[in-house]
């Protein structure tokens, strides 16, 4: 992430509220990423649309076939994003940047792959009613996806901020306009399709830059999946972590009370979906100073710390850059919370408007106000896992990451029993228990870092 790092700390060395505000403006739109624009998109072809849609039309089942080739892709690809993450950083720190650009490209060979694997029998078994061309469409909105998760691992280390959010705002917009246009002549595969395109032009312009930054003399290699080049606790998080986050809605989709059948196999929930989608929205703020914090002021003092060790440091400075360390974890992670909770009372002040404006029910107000405190809790938990991971402590990500779930399971399965008054509560609880622990165990680490440094090398 170094790249986009030395960027902003460029833009806020300038010491103007033109450079602050650009700073946080552009670690919000490249943290959130595709999953938040996305949202938006999806809910203004829904707003914009409702006009020239046919009575053939259903944008129920355009929104609900785009969040399950989200949830697919981000799920499938989670076995190696976080691993492919680490790939690279080692090699950049062997100085063996020509191996990187031939193995991205064999990584997004096979997620492609599989992505054909998995998808081809899936539509054509689950989707007997529908035409060629929406199962056409799914298979390549599947491997399309699953390519961007992939590339995105690349935005945070790439310094060209600009590029990457005039991508973006291409990308989407792209879908926007071609979704709203093929609609009147094709129905739910012009929305469809107007969304692969979409996506597929933002994965090329995602490409072109990672192609700017990175040379080889090598097209294709699969040094990833030799032994020791993937790390199996990574996988396994990567995979957990978006399981876990997943989970309450899978189980409001299938359970026979709270969801219903909309297209082929493939579920949603009236009640619970609409306000935990839109709560997401919410945590842009809180990414955008998750990235600036931890990008900035942390891993400045990170790397002084570990320099100090390496070149044999005074003790007195060694621990000053430690507790320098420790001060911008623990305020990095006070000003998520704080802004989170400035979001969290601004949806509180100003949801009843939002949900009118958008022609939603205002009975659907108690639940956005779980979800809102749901998701902002989650991006606390980003926080913290991503400290975690700067100190190396791989395994204890890995067991966060697979309470989380099962936390999950349980509290959502609670929270459906006890009925309609408790919905998003699991989720949200959920999310609180899996910080808490984890705060806890931060801290833990942190008491025991000299330890660890000096002790266990």
């Amino acid at each position: 992430m170094a790249g986009i790092g030395f960027e902003l700390r460029k833009l806020l060395k300038k010491q103007t509220y033109f450079g602050l505000l650009q700073a946080y403006a552009f670690a919000g739109i490249i943290s959130s990423g595709p999953w938040v624009l996305s949202i938006i998109g999806i809910m203004l072809i829904g707003i914009f649309s409702v006009g020239i849609s046919s009575p053939h039309v259903s944008m129920a089942q355009f929104q609900v076939t785009v969040t399950y080739l989200f949830l697919i892709s981000l799920i499938g690809t989670g076995l190696v994003q976080l691993s492919f993450t680490r790939f690279v950083a080692d090699r950049i720190f062997e100085k063996q940047e020509d191996v990187i650009l031939p193995n991205f490209n064999g990584l997004i060979l096979v997620s492609m792959g599989a992505s054909l694997l998995f998808g081809i029998p899936f539509v054509g078994f689950g989707f007997p009613e529908q035409s060629i061309l929406y199962r056409i469409l799914f298979v390549m909105g599947l491997a399309i996806m699953s390519a961007i998760w992939i590339t995105t691992v690349f935005l945070t280390g790439l310094k060209h901020y600009r590029a990457i959010v005039l991508i973006y705002f291409l990308g989407y917009g792209a879908t926007f306009l071609l979704a709203l246009l093929l609609q009147p002549w094709l129905g739910l595969e012009g929305l469809l399709l107007g969304f692969v395109i979409g996506h597929y032009g933002l994965l090329m312009g995602m490409i072109w830059l990672v192609y700017r930054h990175y040379n080889a003399e090598t097209f294709v290699a699969f040094d990833i999946w030799k032994k020791g080049a993937m790390y199996p606790t990574m996988m396994w998080t990567g995979f957990f972590f978006n399981l876990g986050a997943w989970v309450d809605k899978m189980m409001f989709w299938y359970y026979p009370t709270t969801g219903n059948a909309v297209i082929g196999p493939l579920y949603a929930s009236v009640i619970y979906d609409f306000p935990i989608f839109l709560s997401y929205l919410s945590v842009i703020p809180g990414m955008a100073v998750f990235l600036v914090r931890i990008e900035t002021d942390f891993v400045e003092y990170y790397v002084k710390f570990y320099d100090a060790v390496r070149e044999g440091s005074t003790l007195d400075y060694i621990a000053r850059m430690r507790n320098h360390m420790v001060y911008h974890i623990q305020r990095g992670l006070f000003d998520i919370a704080k802004i989170q909770a400035i979001a969290v009372l601004l949806t509180f002040a100003m949801g009843g408007t939002l949900l009118e404006l958008l022609g939603i029910s205002r009975l659907y107000l108690p639940l956005l106000y779980v979800d809102v405190v749901g998701a902002a809790v989650q991006v606390v938990l980003l926080g913290i896992l991503n400290v975690l991971f700067y100190l190396d402590r791989r395994r204890v990500v890995l067991g966060l990451t697979i309470l989380l779930p099962v936390i999950n399971i349980i509290f959502t399965a609670i929270s459906i029993k006890l009925g309609a008054a408790w919905f998003g509560y699991g989720f949200a609880l959920a999310m609180l228990t899996t910080v808490l622990i984890g705060i806890w165990i931060l801290k833990r680490e942190l008491d025991m870092l000299e330890y660890r440094t000096f002790m266990l090398q």
